[in-house]
């Protein structure tokens, strides 16, 4: 059976709470203010006259989004660099935890989350996707030494995945296909974190058994700690991965496709994709909405 358990930390608990806390508050005044004051959809006329775009992007998900050195680095920041050279005017970008960004979008604090959403069709009621920047499939991640050796071994195991992910979607989807073909037996406990270097954290330390990204993600995963970790198999159906506006927001929808479209035209975001991502993809439709 599945079961959602909350994490806590031996290390740093109240701290960690006290953090966790402040954000359920903080999300919980955008959701009660946002609603009733939520941004309309800006026009290309308003968004000339006030001169910029607001984004709001991830701080810890390599190898998409994610802080270096102090500065933000990573596929999507290297392409925003780009984008920002074509698209006529300022992008302002407020770097942050994911489970932020989304709720940010939807409420109009945010013009776009400039980040690795996955494409699927429940974000599809809610959101407009630009063009896809990437493909992606959910596999998992053991330790190295795991017994799991494919797929239906995650029977009776602890898995791990980000909350508010469609990896975390993907996996609980592919739990309920193990409990049909295994008499109802799955996955014994469904870990949500709120960052994944948490989940990789507690994989290394055997919390849990394995964890579910994308595979992208955990390929950066492995070739950064090689001796620690092992890529597994898919656990999810392709789909692609892009920057989303509220469902409604065309212009501003418009307005990056045109630069991304453009980067795709001249080459350098596969550039950009082979650099980051070790594969380059060439035959993604211009359009996933």
């Amino acid at each position: 059976m599945s079961v959602r358990i909350i994490r806590r930390d031996p290390v740093h608990s109240k701290q960690r709470t006290a953090v966790t806390l402040f954000r359920t508050c903080a999300l919980a005044l955008i959701a009660t203010f946002g609603i009733s004051h939520a941004a309309h959809a800006a026009s290309a006329e308003e968004i000339k006259a006030r001169g910029y775009i607001t984004v709001a992007t991830e701080d810890d998900y390599t190898p998409f989004e994610f802080v270096a050195d102090g500065k933000n680095t990573g596929y999507d920041n290297d392409l925003l660099a780009l984008v920002r050279k074509k698209i006529g005017v300022e992008v302002k970008q407020q770097v942050m935890p994911w489970s932020g960004i989304l709720p940010g979008v939807t409420t109009g604090k945010y013009d776009m989350a400039l980040s690795a959403v996955l494409v699927t069709d429940e974000r599809r009621k809610t959101f407009d996707f630009a063009s896809p920047t990437c493909e992606a499939i959910t596999f998992y991640a053991t330790k190295k030494g795991s017994s799991i050796k494919g797929p239906d071994d995650l029977v009776g195991k602890v898995v791990g995945a980000e909350t508010g992910s469609a990896m975390l979607t993907d996996l609980k989807l592919f739990n309920e296909e193990l409990k049909k073909k295994h008499g109802g037996s799955g996955i014994k406990q469904i870990v949500e974190y709120q960052s994944y270097p948490e989940a990789y954290q507690d994989l290394a330390l055997g919390r849990v058994d394995a964890v579910a990204n994308t595979q992208i993600s955990l390929n950066s995963l492995v070739k950064t700690r090689p001796d620690t970790f092992l890529i597994g198999q898919p656990i999810g159906k392709p789909t692609y991965i892009a920057w989303a506006v509220k469902k409604g927001n065309t212009d501003v929808l418009k307005m990056v496709d045109a630069a991304l479209l453009e980067l795709r035209k001249s080459g350098e975001m596969y550039q950009l994709q082979q650099k980051w991502l070790g594969a380059s993809y060439k035959d993604m439709p211009q359009s996933v909405n």
